[in-house]
């Protein structure tokens, strides 16, 4: 089964950038959507960006425009560069599958930080 090793998270400005990478254990290439989730202190988990094996991609309202999810099938890895983050983008962050009931185990997420 696939298993998913989140980084690249940490502490930055208002303002600020991010690149997180998500890198499977196995080929993500049988999977025809990943996705990007976040969840935030009390918060349910959300998903935020979505990619197609193909490379279609959806977001959620609350970081279209400034997010830009991406997807490596050769490397087994997904990206997600956030740009002009926001104290609201405080969460951890999680990728899985993005197809419906079709979830694989959660990895540690890694945590993203947005204060100044």
């Amino acid at each position: 089964q696939v298993r998913f090793v989140e980084s690249g998270g940490g502490l930055v400005q208002p303002g600020g950038s991010l690149r997180l990478s998500c890198g499977a254990s196995s080929s993500i290439t049988g999977i025809y959507a990943m996705g990007w989730y976040r969840q935030a202190p009390g918060k349910q988990r959300e998903r935020v960006a979505s990619v197609t094996f193909g490379g279609a991609t959806t977001y959620a309202d609350s970081v279209s425009g400034r997010f830009t999810i991406s997807r490596d099938n050769a490397k087994n890895t997904v990206d997600l560069q956030m740009n002009s983050l926001k104290p609201e983008d405080t969460a951890v962050y999680f990728c899985n599958t993005a197809i419906t009931g079709v979830l694989l185990p959660w990895g540690q997420g890694t945590q993203v930080i947005v204060s100044s």
